[in-house]
């Protein structure tokens, strides 16, 4: 099949979202073989965790591409659109290019494992479609952010990355990763291959560190912790802040104390590829932080009033939402709006976040797995005196912003599917 346009090349892949999550690298090996193992041309930085893969593996491509190399970036989730997914040098995948390479894809599922059983999911075709992206376009180095877990993700049919990364481990998925830090330390820790670098984020809980110097040990792995006592932090804003982290200042657009902590891991990781003579100097490193701005990670939308978008449902997002909170609007009246999924542990969250609510107004993402806007609500009003449930969530953030006075702080939270759902609308709305 030859797709028309990037649309249905997009279709398809959804399409395979129906044979859902089935963790182990048989189907994407039996995929990557039948397409003529592309991935094994890529130079490969590999970041797993649990919060803080998709800012830390941002950032260390930006820092490659300052450095003026061509840089492949495989991210999820998106927030607007679904090219957001598959990157080159900080722009989408081009729609022609997306669809010829899923064209590839499609074409190894139906004529080589379809006739054997084999049916990849949705997440196995994607990352087969960035892998045969990244190799014709002769990718220098792929950031490549692990989807769930490590150890039995699609991405980590790669034979060695140049360097593994670690980020914040917490705990999340647990159905399928385990219920303690040990055991989900224990996945992530799968893309640590033999005899490579390993780094690992700062202030690592002592349960995931103790997992991570196990792995690194038994692999032969280097392992890099960035020193904090290295770090100093010289201005801290709603919108950003300026560090300086082992004798370099940098300033990042991205809020919130623990970017500075996924900063320093990715500033370890480009200076980990030292090992293989690439060396990365100072100033380009301060140019790709500077350069690494997001969408719905404490994204500042508009200052009038003060309006910040976030996505994320776990319980160290939670931690990171209300730290800053605390720390930039104490003592304002908030307005929130929120989504949750009805598989996460929502309660966790409700009862650090909506606590700093002023006005908590519930919503529903349009997604299968979202919790009604009528439970989220009832859940958030053990923590949140006034309450109220909007289904639809552009009707909630217009009632969100009728409420809002100018020295007020419109805060819409929780999933990023909402995020994803109501970013353009809510800029425009702002504009």
């Amino acid at each position: 099949m030859i797709f028309v346009n990037c649309e249905e090349a997009i279709n398809y892949i959804h399409s395979l979202e129906k044979f859902g999550i089935q963790p182990g690298l048989e189907k994407i090996g039996a995929l990557c073989e039948a397409l003529g193992n592309p991935q094994k041309n890529l130079k490969v930085i590999h970041v797993a965790g649990t919060n803080g893969k998709g800012s830390t593996s941002t950032m260390i491509s930006n820092i490659l591409i300052a450095s003026g190399y061509n840089v492949g970036l495989y991210i999820s989730p998106y927030v607007s659109d679904f090219r957001e997914r598959i990157q080159l040098n900080g722009r989408m995948i081009e729609r022609e290019e997306l669809a010829k390479a899923v064209e590839r894809v499609k074409s190894a599922i139906d004529n080589v494992l379809l006739p054997q059983g084999i049916q990849p999911t949705e997440f196995e075709a994607l990352t087969a479609t960035a892998f045969v992206y990244y190799e014709a376009v002769n990718c220098d180095f792929v950031v490549l952010e692990v989807g769930l877990g490590g150890r039995f993700d699609a991405t980590n049919i790669i034979e060695k990355p140049l360097v593994s990364a670690i980020v914040s481990i917490s705990l999340d998925h647990t159905a399928i990763l385990g219920d303690t830090i040990e055991k989900i330390a224990f996945e992530k820790c799968g893309i640590i291959k033999r005899n490579s670098v390993t780094v690992s984020y700062p202030l690592q809980l002592k349960e995931a560190s103790e997992v991570i110097d196990s792995k690194c040990s038994e692999m032969n792995n280097r392992l890099i912790v960035p020193d904090i006592s290295k770090i100093v932090f010289e201005a801290e804003e709603f919108d950003g802040t300026t560090a300086v982290y082992d004798e370099i200042r940098f300033k990042i657009p991205l809020a919130g104390k623990h970017m500075v902590y996924n900063a320093c891991t990715a500033i370890e990781a480009v200076r980990a590829l030292s090992v293989y003579n690439i060396n990365i100097s100072d100033e380009e490193i301060i140019s790709g932080i500077a350069d690494s701005s997001m969408p719905a990670r404490l994204e500042l939308v508009s200052r009038k009033p003060i309006t910040i978008l976030d996505g994320g449902h776990n319980e160290g997002c939670a931690k990171a939402v209300e730290a800053y909170i605390n720390k930039y609007f104490n003592g304002k009246r908030i307005i929130m709006v929120s989504s949750m999924m009805a598989d996460k542990d929502y309660e966790s969250y409700l009862c650090r976040v909506a606590s700093k609510a002023s006005i908590f107004i519930a919503t529903r993402a349009d997604v299968p797995r979202a919790l009604s806007s009528e439970e989220l609500m009832k859940s958030a009003e053990k923590y949140c005196k006034e309450c109220c449930s909007y289904p639809e969530p552009l009707k909630a953030i217009k009632k969100g912003r009728e409420l809002c006075n100018a020295d007020d702080i419109f805060f819409v939270c929780g999933s990023f599917y909402l995020a994803g759902e109501i970013r353009d609308n809510l800029i425009k709305f702002n504009q």
